[in-house]
């Protein structure tokens, strides 16, 4: 199995268990997943619970949590509605720090990188209320930001993740 992993943040963002194609430009990595509901059991154990051998043992029912099972798996972390002009200067940011990345070390791409970004970004910028956002785990400020939109059926979820600004790790 591969992990998915931000340059920047070294976030796990998506494992290669889900459907991964590239969009038509190159600039993102499309991943399709599912909407999931998961029993998310509570352990009183794990909070150091010392339950009476004459008390009667309680069942402790959990809960539930739903969601993209990509976002659910990696972690992921759900942050606020981007405008268009805060998405462009996020993305401005971000394609300096993979830029840089790239010239280190694998300055052969750095050109297609840099061409695909502009038209990819305008095109997300003129849908970005289709989009909800999502960073990795750690939060890092300046980490990937991953987009999550929905299949023209409105139940295939998918999400975008910025290819040039992941490695990939092998488990």
């Amino acid at each position: 199995m591969k992990l998915y992993k931000c340059i920047i943040s070294d976030d796990e963002m998506f494992a290669d268990t889900f459907k991964i194609t590239e969009s038509e430009d190159g600039f993102f990595y499309e991943v399709e997943g599912k909407n999931v509901t998961r029993n998310e059991n509570f352990d009183d154990r794990l909070i150091s619970a010392n339950a009476s051998a004459e008390e009667e043992q309680e069942s402790n029912e959990g809960s539930q949590v739903s969601g993209c099972n990509i976002v659910l798996n990696h972690n992921l972390v759900s942050v606020p509605p981007y405008k268009k002009k805060d998405y462009y200067a996020y993305m401005n940011k971000y394609a300096k720090l993979v830029k840089a990345k790239l010239e280190k070390d694998h300055p052969e791409r750095v050109t297609a990188f840099m061409e695909a970004a502009t038209a990819a970004v305008k095109k997300i910028g003129s849908q970005i209320t289709d989009y909800d956002f999502y960073q990795g785990e750690s939060q890092t400020e300046n980490g990937m930001l991953a987009l999550l939109n929905y299949r023209e059926d409105g139940i295939t979820p998918y999400m975008l993740f910025v290819k040039e600004g992941l490695f990939e790790e092998k488990l």
